[in-house]
């Protein structure tokens, strides 16, 4: 089940406001597809993303796979809780399994309004299918 209160992306990331910032993660359809996590790579604090651009990766047992940026900003935080559980992405993906935070570049309401950004319902109607 989804969160109806995040915002998603076509490639599977999650978006969530916290504070002044964007917490990201990938989504349950999203680790369930790359099976057991083994490893996480994650930007530094301050490190300056674009919509689009790949920001860190996740290492699997089957794979490795991008995470890319769903909007422009600069990092904030990091969740060091991964660099030793990268499990947690698969056991808590919507919560402790979380990546990074952002400060979007185009301030928070007009990275909220992007229309790169899917509700619930439109997310789990392109996972369906």
């Amino acid at each position: 089940m989804n969160p109806a209160e995040l915002k998603y992306t076509a490639e599977h990331e999650w978006v969530q406001v916290v504070g002044e910032s964007l917490r990201l993660g990938i989504t349950s359809y999203a680790q369930e597809a790359l099976g057991d996590i083994v490893f996480v790579t994650l930007p530094a604090i301050g490190t300056e993303v674009t919509a689009g651009q790949s920001f860190g990766e996740v290492e699997s047992t089957k794979s490795v796979s991008d995470v890319y940026a769903p909007l422009t900003g600069t990092i904030t935080a990091r969740n060091e809780a991964l660099d030793t559980h990268p499990e947690l992405v698969n056991s808590d993906p919507y919560g402790e399994g979380w990546m990074v935070e952002l400060s979007p570049s185009a301030g928070m309401d007009s990275a909220l309004a992007d229309p790169a950004l899917l509700d619930v319902g439109a997310y789990e109607a392109l996972t369906a299918s």
